[in-house]
């Protein structure tokens, strides 16, 4: 399929691009080299071909998500520079 300087010009504007009148006449060859491989794409059997979402096998490697016990109240605020037993204190980030 061959794309002549005018279609090349709608594509450039499509793609907010901006060629003059010799880039047009350029891209307007590579561009129909371009479509006419794009074209024989079309010719290949694909009939008993799986469609793919990923070109890779995808599995979760996480771990499973056990509970476990956490810091106690005392264990958490040991290193904090200020606390009232209970939580963190911070100063005021808001009046």
């Amino acid at each position: 399929m061959a794309l002549d300087p005018k279609a090349v010009h709608r594509i450039a504007l499509l793609s907010r691009l901006q060629l003059g009148a010799e880039e047009a006449i350029r891209m307007s060859a590579d561009l129909s080299s371009i479509v006419t491989l794009v074209d024989h794409l079309s010719e290949v059997d694909v009939s008993g071909v799986e469609p793919l979402d990923h070109p890779l096998q995808v599995f979760n490697v996480l771990a499973d998500d056990v509970p476990a016990t956490g810091l106690s109240t005392e264990a958490a605020l040991g290193n904090a520079p200020q606390h009232d037993g209970e939580s963190f204190l911070v100063p005021a980030v808001l009046g």
